[in-house]
């Protein structure tokens, strides 16, 4: 037995508690994902060497990041160091070619 199952809340709103916290946690992983591939995109372009495609990209996985950030899926330090290190590579790549 992996898992614990975990017992029903006798209160309606611990109920209801539990009813949300499904729904919230579906939305937080979906964004944490589209989080994580916008990044491996722009990483990935960055590695094949395609510039145009990097700088694309890349501006599109900042409003990404920054939106996730606000909802409070990431610390906002943590998505200013993603973008910063993301910017990083992509003018690294530009300035290389």
């Amino acid at each position: 037995m992996a898992t614990k199952a975990k017992k029903n809340p006798r209160l309606a709103s611990g109920r209801k508690r539990a009813r949300q916290n499904v729904k919230l946690n579906a939305a937080n992983t979906s964004l944490r994902s589209k989080y994580r591939t916008v990044v491996k995109n722009v990483e990935k372009a960055v590695l094949a060497g395609d510039k145009v495609k990097a700088t694309e990209l890349f501006a599109k996985a900042q409003s990404v990041i920054d939106s996730v950030a606000d909802k409070g899926i990431f610390h906002k330090n943590k998505a200013a160091r993603d973008k910063s290190r993301l910017s990083a590579k992509v003018k690294a790549l530009a300035t290389a070619a």
